[in-house]
């Protein structure tokens, strides 16, 4: 029966720091640098592997997941830690390579580090594609600061109603610049546009994804949420992706980074903000989804539309959840500032989105932890 050997893996775009370390020891069986290459990590880890039983890991970084693929391939298991949750020495002040391997094998012994959920490659695709609307309008929203900037400093200010509507368009392509100013002006517009286009386009393939076998149902369950569409059904389902591998709505609320922080001692309880901690893509979604519950529950038509085909459970879950939120955020709101009162209730609503993508059809279950 061949031993158990625990490896840390600091994993570099060009080059892997590998520490083998036994079951007993502080001593490593072997301490070497690998290229990042998947021939030579799959030669070496398959040496490896004649001799020991290998348990591996590495933290999550800008290199992804393929590392961790490449050693599944040969079955070995690797786990890729999340960074942020690694104890750390405040007197540690130095930090190598090496170290950094040592350290991971050793927590991987010991049990203390968090691992993060590995998707598959056609979900990583899908999650990418995902995050490229979002910079795609963050981009759209940075042209269009550019474009009224650049007007304001020449004396140019819409005043016939409101930014970029019908009308501001319009009065923006009827403006008649001269000189090096209509170059600048032409050209921020065109990029404007350009990336209009291009947000549409986008817009339209992660529909049509949504609409595939794969996400049709679970687009169509989140999309009975008011507040919740197609984009932003995807966002959560990209970031999420498996909401089962969530024991509690506590643990869910915890990845959104929503449940608030807290240093206690003794008789004495402080608890401040949100953690912020977990995902911040799907956290700022359902804030954006939480605002919607501040208007009183109403079926509009746009939402029966989306409700349509949905099974009875579901729709009436979601109903629960508008009187539930809405209730929410103004016994909140009454009291404190609004952004307290919408943070509270996209809390609140992690956890009926948790109940709704797990089986837990009922509002009460939903948020029973809340």
């Amino acid at each position: 029966m061949k031993s158990i050997a625990y490896v840390g893996l600091d994993v570099h775009k060009e080059s892997i720091v590998v520490a083998l370390l036994p079951e007993k020891g502080e001593t490593p069986i072997v301490e070497r640098k690998v290229t990042n290459d998947v021939l030579a990590i799959k030669k070496c880890f398959s040496k490896w592997s004649r001799t020991y039983d290998l348990r591996c890991c590495y933290e999550a970084s800008g290199c992804g997941y393929t590392v961790q693929r490449w050693l599944a391939e040969i079955g070995i298991s690797c786990d890729v830690i999340a960074p942020s949750l690694i104890p750390r020495k405040p007197g540690e002040k130095v930090k190598t390579d090496k170290k950094d391997a040592k350290k991971l094998a050793r927590l991987l012994r010991s049990g203390d580090l968090v691992k993060v959920h590995v998707p598959t490659e056609e979900d990583e695709s899908v999650r990418g594609l995902v995050r490229c609307r979002e910079t795609l309008v963050k981009e759209t929203v940075q042209s269009r600061h550019y474009i009224l900037k650049f007007l304001a400093a020449r004396g140019l200010t819409y005043h016939a109603g409101g930014n970029w509507t019908q009308g501001h368009w319009t009065y923006l392509r009827n403006l008649r610049l001269e000189g090096a100013d209509k170059v600048t002006f032409r050209q921020y517009l065109s990029l404007l546009e350009y990336k209009i286009v291009q947000l549409e386009e986008l817009d339209r393939q992660i529909e049509e994804i949504a609409m595939s076998e794969v996400y049709r149902e679970r687009v169509g369950r989140l999309r009975c949420m008011r507040g919740i569409d197609t984009q932003t059904a995807m966002v959560m389902i990209a970031e999420v992706q498996d909401f089962s591998r969530f024991a509690s709505p506590r643990q869910l609320m915890a990845f959104f980074g929503l449940v608030p922080g807290e240093e206690s001692s003794g008789n004495t309880t402080r608890r401040g903000g949100i953690t912020k901690t977990g995902n911040r893509r799907a956290r700022r979604v359902l804030v954006e989804a939480a605002w919607h519950y501040r208007r009183a529950p109403a079926l509009t038509q746009a939402l029966k539309k989306r409700q349509a085909g949905q099974p009875p459970d579901v729709i009436a879950h979601a109903w629960k959840a508008q009187q539930r939120l809405h209730r929410k955020f103004w016994r909140i709101a009454c009291r404190k500032e609004k952004c307290k009162a919408v943070t509270a209730t996209a809390r609140e609503l992690a956890g009926f989105v948790w109940a709704l993508m797990t089986g837990y059809g009922s509002a009460r279950e939903s948020a029973a932890t809340a």
